[in-house]
């Protein structure tokens, strides 16, 4: 499971004149590896979601979609910090809280393997080697394709088309490849999937409602994260973004919004990424090329109409 690309290690960064550092040595480590707020991270999530559906009849749709669109939208990034190795240091265990298709669209497994692969810094944004690039190497043969990308790439265009389209890229290279264990690890999804849309009817929540209505809306709120987390440049390091988002968003992506800590120090966990970047400000953003931005909403504003990158690779 590539568990080990995630370690976490203190060494990794230093982040003086937190708490944790004046306890003693084995104290301090102690506390580290039982890793308290992602456990309550858990707790919250599941307990919020679960509850929510439970409450459903008594909450109603006005109510309840949108808890349960953020809910799940904020179960994807839980997934994302479990495949780093938190809350413990097995992945078995870590799996096992990121198996439920609560997000629907993609197999914990695949979301694994595609985002490890992702974390290669050296490929960042080049197409056919990162994964989760939105880079091409040419461009289509038509100007209706053409169009279409070019719209995928504004905000818009990447809240309303981008899930869709990332989900049944990944559904064709699953076909393509034809590999068994490919097609295990979906037939196992889809059959889970089954199960909890037929819970949700029963709590009072159509299948066809949770997919269209919140779902899909969950992962167009994920991805506003990923909407400009990348760039193609030469240098690495400035490939990803510092985005200094307000702490609702930050609190929604885990502190993802700081994505070059986080691709420096890929073990090191969510609660402990700003206090990181906050220690050395002036540093990341040199290592970022200046590659920074002043929140979500304003980023999506400013590419209302204009795409936010230019979809064919300089480079590649």
């Amino acid at each position: 499971m590539h568990h080990s690309v995630c370690a976490y290690r203190e060494a990794d960064i230093d982040v003086s004149g937190s708490e944790a550092d004046t306890a003693p040595p084995a104290q301090q480590d102690w506390l580290l590896r039982l890793e308290l707020p992602t456990w309550l991270l858990i707790a919250v999530i599941y307990g919020g979601w679960f509850g929510t559906v439970a409450l459903w009849r008594q909450l109603g749709p006005w109510l309840g979609t949108p808890l349960l669109i953020v809910l799940t939208s904020w179960y994807m990034s839980l997934q994302h910090e479990l495949i780093h190795g938190h809350p413990t240091r097995h992945g078995w265990l870590n799996a096992l809280f990121g198996q439920l298709p609560l997000a629907v669209w993609y197999p914990y497994a695949v979301y694994r393997d595609t985002h490890l692969a992702h974390h290669r810094d050296e490929s960042l944004t080049l197409p056919g080697v990162d994964p989760e690039s939105y880079y091409s190497r040419s461009l289509p043969g038509t100007a209706l394709a053409r169009s279409l990308r070019r719209w995928r790439d504004t905000a818009p265009g990447r809240l309303l088309l981008g899930p869709g389209w990332g989900w049944l890229a990944t559904v064709g290279a699953a076909l393509r490849s034809g590999q068994r264990q490919q097609l295990l690890v979906w037939g196992s999804h889809l059959l889970l999937l089954g199960l909890l849309l037929l819970w949700l009817r029963q709590a009072g929540i159509a299948p066809w409602y949770y997919l269209s209505c919140i779902a899909y809306p969950a992962l167009a709120l994920a991805m506003v994260r990923s909407f400009y987390e990348h760039r193609a440049v030469p240098d690495a390091a400035a490939r990803s973004v510092l985005n200094e988002a307000a702490w609702p968003w930050r609190l929604l992506f885990l502190n993802l919004n700081y994505h070059l800590v986080h691709h420096l120090h890929p073990g090191l966990p969510w609660y402990r990424l700003r206090q990181a970047y906050l220690a050395e400000r002036q540093h990341y953003q040199q290592l970022s090329g200046d590659f920074v931005e002043q929140g979500y909403l304003q980023l999506l504003w400013r590419h209302r109409h204009r795409p936010v990158i230019d979809p064919l690779h300089p480079f590649a």
